[in-house]
């Protein structure tokens, strides 16, 4: 049986998910319901897919036709969408990150246990056939015992291409917030949970000058720290290093490596699905072929699966327990930059 999803949401990501689920997904979902505050948008987006339209999010998810609720929304408005989703008895699946804050990804849990139904979020690359490789290449031991890591993700800021880029400098947003969670998500699916986190963080630059059209030339006032650097401590003993930064034009520091006692692993960059993937034992580097089918962009994966996970009564691996764990070293990373202490990440229930 098909899950039926309602797409909450039509900005920029939205056309890579509507293209995948009407397509190379379409044997586990079907779309739907679309819904966005923009009337225009959403008719030419609802004309072009053959998709009904609803004018807001609470219509679209109190629709007979809707199992899952797909939230594409910007990240402060994650949490209540999703709420009133899963207190209507919809399983919710959550962009990234699940929720702003600790204590609403926490409610969110709590009312979907209470309705009997699930929380999904993105990211869902993890799934693709470069990380999953990369876990294989580590489980099966090619590396040794895993010691260290390093993941890196500097640029100079999606101002310069991004058509509506404030929210990346609001709560909720900035490096960390909006690309961490693909190197965090790799990383604990690879290599286990984090124990506690360190880091230190700055905002050189009070103010950012929009570069891409249509408001190039405006100015976005920044709230959120742009440059984040951390100290993970996961529960096998290993310990990553990691820089998340809006700041830095040029480097050439690896997206992400995992040093082990015989080998060194590079892994793909963890914001797509495929390769390369890098081995290196000796003298060279040697690419490892993929294991798995999801090379190009697949976005939908996380949420498909779930869908085929509901029809097969079995657990989903896009999880809102494995997000909220990763929000909440996330947040630890603030914490422990602000006070200058370690923080201890909460034990996964």
């Amino acid at each position: 049986m098909k899950q039926r999803i309602g797409i909450v949401g039509i900005g920029s990501i939205s056309s890579i998910y509507l293209k995948n689920l009407t397509s190379i997904f379409a044997g586990n979902v079907q779309v739907t319901a679309l819904a966005d505050p923009n009337a225009d948008t959403l008719q030419k987006v609802a004309e072009e897919f053959s998709v009904p339209s609803f004018p807001t999010a609470q219509a679209l998810i109190a629709s007979p036709e809707v199992d899952i609720v797909l939230n594409l929304t910007p990240p402060k408005a994650h949490f209540q969408i999703a709420l009133d989703a899963v207190k209507a008895g919809k399983h919710i699946y959550n962009e990234k990150p699940l929720c702003i804050t600790r204590l609403e990804a926490e409610e969110l849990l709590k009312h979907a246990a209470e309705h009997k139904v699930r929380v999904g979020c993105a990211p869902d690359t993890f799934l693709g056939a470069g990380i999953q490789t990369a876990g294989k290449v580590i489980k099966d031991g090619w590396i040794g015992r895993p010691l260290a890591a390093t993941a890196c993700m500097m640029n100079a800021g999606p101002e310069s291409w991004h058509p509506k880029p404030e929210f990346f400098y609001k709560n909720g947003g900035g490096p960390l917030f909006d690309v961490g969670p693909y190197y965090l998500t790799a990383l604990v699916t690879m290599l286990g949970p984090v124990l506690r986190v360190s880091g230190a963080e700055s905002m050189p630059f009070k103010s950012r000058t929009i570069k891409s059209m249509p408001r190039r030339g405006a100015t976005i006032a920044v709230e959120v720290p742009t440059h984040s650097a951390a100290m993970l401590e996961f529960a096998g003993g290993l310990i990553a290093t990691m820089v998340m930064s809006f700041d830095v034009p040029y480097h050439s520091m690896p997206r992400l490596e995992i040093y082990g006692s015989e080998g060194t692993l590079r892994v793909p960059d963890p914001n797509t699905f495929g390769g390369p993937l890098l081995l290196r034992r000796a003298d060279s580097w040697v690419e490892m072929p993929l294991i798995g089918e999801f090379t190009s962009d697949s976005r939908g994966l996380g949420i498909s699966e779930m869908a085929e996970a509901i029809n097969e009564g079995r657990p989903h691996r896009a999880s809102g327990k494995l997000a909220y764990h990763v929000l909440d070293i996330m947040h630890g990373i603030h914490e422990a930059a602000s006070s200058g202490r370690y923080y201890k990440v909460k034990k996964s229930k």
